[in-house]
Parts: structure tokens; C-alpha cells; sequence
């Protein structure tokens, strides 16, 4: 991936003071406010080229909208469900988050609930602060032997599982990604959430929130658990409906829970806080020195990493990019985009484009064709009006447009090794064009019928014109761009010479009007690579 540009970072909470350093290391200049409100951050992003947030910032399409020059969004933390990441990939914006930086943070805590769930500490101690000496009333249970069942057997609810193991714990989990033979390394049971709730003395949910995991744990799931069972949420508010919840701690069917995350933060109902059988924490999951110095140093690592164009970790919507940090994939993009470029610049009156066919061909283009794909749509759409493609938002802005996107890759037929063909059909007609690199620059192969004879290289400033071959076409070209002030400096001419056939001249300027060219030409077309 080429480089990109990262000079200012504004951070809008507080992170480790490491984040700053490094990134100021690095020749990025820092900004550190912290607590803006919705209106002055959409009016502080507007200068910025990145932005690192916490879980508090509420990052959304109208900040994300107002802010003209963002290029990332960092995440310190896990998850980024504070980020509004549809409308930064329609914006182009990277979003990227440290996966790994509170995952032991977030685990230890998810423990401590579990141990204070069974031996009732918390509210032993407050009875203790209050004077009383009630054995009795603090009964607890082993945990030793009990079936924990995690929901989530990523990163986190991995951790989680090792150390409960620990304990004597028999665990079970569900986890729609993380294959089955994976979690059994670690000691964890995979089955369905039907098969899982039955089975459970202590649930602990570890997954994002999305559609699909808002209430996973609800009336009808709690109905199907057995009674008394103990609950934990360190992941995000809302995983498990909270008003399920307390109608489950209120008939008993729920004999607890430890909640470190809610739908609404902090919570304004307080009928789960001040519950008796309810521990409850203000967020505290990633909320250890470890962790924060963890995340903030991750954060901007992965953010000079990316810019120097050294690798992409963690980010979320744009996983084109990953495999796009070597010099021959840096020449590859310039292929496609230049190759999109000139099929624009030659249809530019056949619009709207209906449908684009990318094939690469060659060994050498077998991992490429997810970025050639969207870096040729960077070249189609680059001059639509109102639009600013980039890898990141190309495959939703063709979605938009109603493009309909194929792509393939096929073994080379002996002929050049590693081209990129590329098919575009608008108002019902196809237009075709394929390039290489060669010598580290990219070259037209061909452009609809016309395979030249020299390939165009795809830089400078390039005019296309299609007309009938002829021995006078040359000369009485050069003599128009002459008059026009404008040089040839260089020529290339299909290998067929019969019927209408496409040409390539480099020339010195383009022209300011090619209606110049209109009585010796049947189509023409300039760009500037």
C-alpha cells in the first residue's frame, strides 16, 4: 500500500501519554482535547487527518461527515461500536481498533465477577463496613465442578476460559467464526446456544453488539437456562436485555449477575445496580494501567505503521489493504487505477456504467485481484462528480451506483505472465482494455480490439484517438497538435491495421479542445496519469 499522509492526530480522550509521544516521534503533530461535546468536536475534526478515541467519543456519520481531511479513526481499545464505520468506509476512512490490547484486562475482570458471583464477597463486604457479622446470610457455592458457558471465543473469552479452567470449571462455548477443533485446544466445547443454556451454572458473553447479538440473552433464552443461573457481561450493554434480566433475578430464575457494561452508561435506571443479587462496575473492563498504556502504545504504533507503509493491523473495514505493503503490489494499484483511468476517460459519453469485469491472469496475480478489483474502480470513478474513491470505499460507491462488480483470476495462456483484463459495459455497448508491468512501470496492452504493437506506458499525459489506418493518420495528427502548441513524444500504433483501431500518443500538453481533431478522428480521448 502506498504510504498515506497522517500529519495531525486529534485525541478526544485520555490516553496514555505514550500514544502522543510516539506519534509525535514519528513527525505527526498531536492535539488533546478531551471531553468536547458533539458540536465542538464536529467542529474541531474538520482540520485533522486522524482521530483516537476511547469508548466515550461517539464518533458519527455527522462527525465523520464534517471532518474534510480524515484519513483514520484509532480506536484504543477492543471493538468499535462508538464509530459509525458504515459512513466512514463510504467516506474512505480507515477504522482500526487494538484487538489485543485490554484482552487480559478485560478477562481478569470477567473472573472477579464470576468468583464474587459465587462466594457473595462484594455484599459481604458492605455488610461488614455496616457493622454486621452475618454468616449466614453470604452462603456461597464452588465454582469447582459448575459448567461455565461462553459466549464468544475470541481473544477474550479465550483467556477467560483457561483461567476458569483453572478453578475446575467445565467449559462449554458458542462462537458462530472460531472453528470447533480451535476451542477444543483449549479446553472449550463448542455447541449451539440451544444445546448451551440448559447446561450452564455461569453464562460470561464475550461478543460484539450488532443486530445479531442485541438480547442474545432475553426472556426466552433465560426460560430455557437452568434456575438460578449466574450471568456476566464485560463485552458491551445490551447483549443481554436488561429488563429480561431483572424479571430473571426477580422470579429467581436468574440467581445473579455481574454487569460491567450497559445499554446506557451510566445508567439512569437504577433497578439493576441497586439489585441485591447484582455486582456492578462503571466500565471498568479495560481500566487498568496495564491495559491503558497497552492500548495507547498500540494505537499509535499501528497508526505510524501505516503510514510509514510498513503493514495494517487492526483495521476493521478495510481488509484490502492488508495484503497491499510491497513495492510490486504499490505497482499493481498504479496498473489498475491507470487502466480504470483510460476506460473512463474513452467512455466518458456511454455513462452510466452497468457492469465491469476484473480478470487477472498469472501466478503473480493470484493474491491480487481483491485490491486490482477496487483500484480499478478507484480509476472509473475517479472523476464522477461529488465522488472521492479510495480502495477503502470503491466497492460501496460502485454498490451505490448500481455496478455490478465480478471479478476472477485464471492461469496465464503462455502468453505475458501477470495482466489485469478488465471489461466494462455501458449503454449497452463493452469497452475491454488490459495492462502489465513491466519494468516496474504499467503499460496498455490493449484497449478494445487494438493490441499494440509497442505498450503504452501509463504515464504523462496520454491521447487516445480511434480512426481507420491510413499512411497520412500520423502525420496529419502531429500537424493538428502542432498548431495547438502541443508535442508527440511518443507513438503507438495497433499491431492489426485494418478497420477502426484505437491509438496511443504521448503528447507534452493535452489539448484544450479535441473537438480539434474531430475531422480525422471517429473518437478521442486524454488524461493525465
Amino acid at each position: 500500500m502506498a504510504p498515506i499522509s497522517i500529519k495531525t492526530v486529534l485525541i478526544s480522550e485520555s490516553v496514555d501519554p505514550r500514544c502522543k509521544t510516539i506519534l509525535e516521534e514519528h513527525g505527526i503533530r498531536v492535539t488533546e482535547k478531551q471531553n468536547m461535546k458533539k458540536d465542538e468536536l464536529i467542529a474541531e475534526i474538520k482540520d485533522y487527518d486522524g482521530l483516537v478515541v476511547r469508548s466515550a467519543t461517539k464518533v458519527t456519520a455527522d462527525v465523520i461527515n464534517a471532518a474534510n481531511n480524515l484519513k483514520i479513526i484509532g480506536r484504543a481499545g477492543t471493538g468499535v461500536d462508538n464509530v459509525d464505520v458504515d459512513a466512514a468506509t463510504k467516506k474512505g476512512v480507515i477504522v482500526m481498533n487494538t484487538p489485543s490490547g485490554n484482552t487480559i484486562s478485560a478477562a481478569e475482570l470477567t473472573c472477579a465477577l464470576l468468583i464474587n458471583l459465587s462466594r457473595n464477597v462484594p455484599q459481604a463486604a458492605m455488610s461488614m463496613k455496616q457493622g454486621n457479622w452475618d454468616r449466614k446470610k453470604f452462603m456461597g457455592a464452588e465454582l469447582y465442578g459448575k459448567v461455565l458457558g461462553i459466549v464468544g471465543l475470541g481473544r477474550i473469552g479465550k483467556e477467560v476460559a483457561t483461567r476458569m479452567q483453572s478453578f475446575g470449571m467445565r467449559t462449554i462455548g458458542y462462537d458462530p467464526i472460531t472453528p470447533p477443533e480451535v476451542s477444543d485446544s483449549w479446553g472449550v466445547q463448542q455447541m449451539s446456544l440451544e444445546q448451551l443454556w440448559p447446561q450452564c451454572d455461569y453464562i460470561t458473553v464475550h461478543t460484539p453488539l450488532m443486530p445479531s447479538t442485541v438480547g442474545l440473552l432475553n426472556d426466552e433464552s433465560f426460560a430455557k437456562c437452568k434456575r438460578g443461573v449466574k450471568v456476566v457481561n464485560c463485552a458491551r450493554g445490551g447483549i443481554i436485555d436488561e429488563a429480561a434480566l431483572l424479571r430473571a433475578l426477580e422470579s429467581g430464575q436468574c440467581g445473579g449477575a455481574g454487569l460491567d457494561v450497559f445499554v446506557e452508561e451510566p445508567p439512569k435506571d437504577r433497578s439493576l445496580v441497586n439489585h441485591p443479587n447484582v455486582i456492578s462496575c462503571p466500565h471498568l473492563g479495560a481500566s487498568t494501567k496495564e491495559a491503558q498504556a497497552r492500548c495507547g502504545e498500540d494505537i499509535a504504533l499501528q497508526i505510524v505503521d501505516m503510514v510509514k507503509g510498513r503493514k495494517l493491523i487492526g483495521a476493521v473495514n478495510a481488509q484490502v489493504l492488508a495484503s497491499t505493503f510491497s513495492q510490486e503490489s504499490h505497482q499493481l494499484i498504479k496498473l489498475g487505477e491507470a487502466v480504470g483511468a483510460v476506460l473512463q476517460s474513452c467512455t466518458t459519453s456511454k455513462k452510466p456504467f452497468s457492469r465491469v469485469q476484473i480478470t487477472t491472469e498469472g501466478d503473480c496475480m493470484k493474491s491480487s485481484t481483491g485490491y486490482m478489483t477496487s483500484s480499478v474502480l478507484v480509476g472509473l470513478l475517479n472523476h464522477d462528480s461529488g465522488c472521492c474513491p479510495n480502495l477503502i470505499n470503491v466497492l460501496s460507491l460502485a454498490k451505490e451506483s448500481g455496478i455490478a462488480v465480478n471479478q476472477t483470476h485464471c492461469a496465464s495462456d503462455g502468453a505475458a505472465s501477470g495482466v489485469c483484463k478488465v471489461e466494462i459495459v455501458a449503454s449497452g455497448c463493452s469497452f475491454k482494455a488490459g495492462g502489465s508491468v513491466q519494468g516496474g512501470v504499467p503499460v496498455l496492452l490493449e484497449l478494445s480490439d487494438s493490441v499494440f504493437r509497442q505498450p503504452v506506458s501509463l504515464t504523462g499525459n496520454l491521447l487516445f484517438f480511434k480512426a481507420s489506418a491510413n499512411p497520412q493518420l500520423l502525420s496529419s495528427v502531429a500537424g493538428v497538435l502542432a498548431t495547438e502548441g502541443v508535442e508527440i513524444e511518443s507513438f503507438s500504433a495497433p499491431a492489426d491495421r485494418t478497420g477502426d483501431l484505437w491509438y496511443c500518443v504521448g503528447v507534452s500538453s493535452l489539448l484544450r479542445n479535441l473537438s480539434a481533431l474531430k475531422p480525422l478522428v471517429k473518437e478521442a480521448a486524454q488524461l493525465t496519469i
